[in-house]
């Protein structure tokens, strides 16, 4: 897998994700469990918690939606966390995964490896031969 160098600004990001999380917490309601953070090429950081209940959505759902919205389209680096995650990380589900590779194929992912050493890498990494649109906007496999 290729892997690129954490910096101080990945480590930032992760805080800043903590924070996001510890926003949404409320004693007794556990629909906020994972927080994350995505910050566009621009820099502007996007937040984002996971909504538990019947149909719940994950937090990287969240973080990107709040950056549509906001009319920001060009992500760089996302990262979520949980306090009982591997490294106090979140790695993206299969879902998740597919949504960032459709919406920002060049995305860089903080997560841990199953040594849980924290890492940095292309979504493409962790989703090979993934679904895909063709530039017309046809879909292709």
């Amino acid at each position: 897998m290729r892997t690129y160098e954490v910096t101080d600004e990945d480590r930032d990001l992760i805080k800043e994700a903590y924070k996001t999380l510890e926003r949404a917490r409320v004693p007794g309601n556990f629909f906020h469990t994972v927080g994350c953070c995505l910050k566009a090429k621009d820099g502007t950081l996007y937040h984002g918690v996971n909504c538990d209940c019947i149909h719940g959505s994950c937090a990287e759902f969240i973080a990107v939606g709040n950056a549509i919205s906001s009319g920001c389209h060009d992500f760089d680096t996302i990262v979520s966390v949980h306090p009982d995650g591997p490294a106090g990380l979140f790695s993206p589900c299969g879902n998740c995964r597919q949504m960032l590779m459709e919406y920002s194929p060049d995305i860089k992912v903080i997560l841990a490896d199953e040594n849980e050493n924290i890492i940095k890498t292309d979504i493409k990494e962790l989703l090979p031969l993934a679904w895909t649109r063709l530039p017309t906007g046809d879909l292709m496999h």
